[in-house]
C-alpha cells in the first residue's frame, strides 16, 4: 500500500456496466453535468457511438469516422465515470507493458477497497485502442457491439492515458481493476485501451473513499432486471485492460 492522502471528493458514475451488457443504455448524463461534477474521467458516447475522455475539464469523443473532437454540453453520456483530480506527485515510469503497468499501479494503491484515478502522460511505444459504432434501436448488448469494434494500432505516440482502478467488489457495477482510455496529444486518435506498452511517461494516482452512483430512470432501464453472473463477459468486452487487471 502507498502512503498517500485520500482525496476529499467522490468518484461519480452514471449507470452500471451490467446495463450496457444488457443493452439498456437509452438515457444518460449530459456533458454539461459531467463537467460540473469533475474534470477527469472516461465514458462512452450516446448509443455507444464511441469512447469518451475527460481531460482537465474538456470532454472529447473518439468515434469511428472522425478524429477526437470536443463534445458539446448538450450531448449525452450513457455511461461515465468522473471525478476531480487533485494535485498529486508524478512518478516516472519506463518500459512497462499493460500487465507491468497494472502491477505497478496496484503496488501504489492506498487500499484495494478504494477507488483510484489513474493518469499517465508520455509516450506509448505501442498501443491498441478501440472505438465502437453508434447503435440504433433496438439496442444490442455491449458484447455484440464490441464484436464489430474498430481497432487501431499505434506506435510511438505521445499522449495521455486516463482511467480508474476499481475494487473487485464493484465488478458489474463498473470495471473492476484497471480501465483506461487514451487520447493522443495532437488529438489525432484515441479510444479504449485494449493493450499498451509505455516507452517513457509520468504516472499519477489519486485515491477516493467516496463513490456516488447515479442510475438511469428511463423505462428501458427500469424494466430491465440486471443480474451479475459471469465475469468473463466483462473481460471479453474490456479486452486487455480487464484481462490484465
Amino acid at each position: 500500500m502507498a502512503d498517500r492522502p485520500i482525496a476529499d471528493a467522490a468518484v461519480t458514475q452514471f449507470a452500471v456496466l451490467d446495463a450496457l451488457l444488457a443493452g439498456a443504455y437509452d438515457s444518460g448524463m449530459s456533458v454539461k453535468t459531467a463537467k460540473e461534477i469533475g474534470d477527469f474521467g472516461i465514458g462512452c458516447c450516446e448509443s455507444l457511438g464511441g469512447e469518451v475522455i475527460i481531460d482537465e475539464g474538456e470532454v472529447f469523443e473518439c468515434t469511428v469516422d472522425e478524429p477526437p473532437a470536443r463534445m458539446t454540453d448538450s450531448e449525452i453520456l450513457p455511461f461515465v465515470v468522473v471525478c476531480r483530480f487533485p494535485t498529486v506527485t508524478a512518478e516516472p515510469i519506463t518500459g512497462l507493458a499493460l500487465a507491468g503497468l497494472t502491477e505497478h499501479i496496484e503496488r501504489a494503491l492506498v487500499s484495494r477497497n478504494l477507488f483510484h484515478a489513474v493518469r499517465v502522460d508520455g509516450v506509448v511505444r505501442s498501443a491498441r485502442v478501440r472505438v465502437t459504432r453508434r447503435q440504433e434501436h433496438p439496442f444490442r448488448p455491449l458484447a455484440e457491439v464490441v464484436n464489430e469494434q474498430i481497432e487501431t494500432d499505434l506506435v510511438d505516440v505521445r499522449g495521455t492515458l486516463i482511467g480508474f482502478w476499481a475494487p473487485a467488489i464493484y465488478q458489474g457495477i463498473t470495471v473492476a481493476g484497471v480501465h483506461l482510455h487514451f487520447l493522443a496529444e495532437d488529438r489525432s486518435v484515441g479510444g479504449h485501451i485494449l493493450d499498451v506498452t509505455i516507452a517513457t511517461a509520468s504516472l499519477q494516482i489519486a485515491s477516493y473513499s467516496r463513490f456516488d452512483l447515479r442510475l438511469p430512470t428511463d423505462s428501458h432501464f427500469l424494466s430491465t432486471e440486471l443480474t451479475h453472473n459471469d465475469d468473463h463477459r466483462i473481460v471479453a468486452v474490456e479486452g486487455g485492460a480487464a484481462a490484465g487487471s
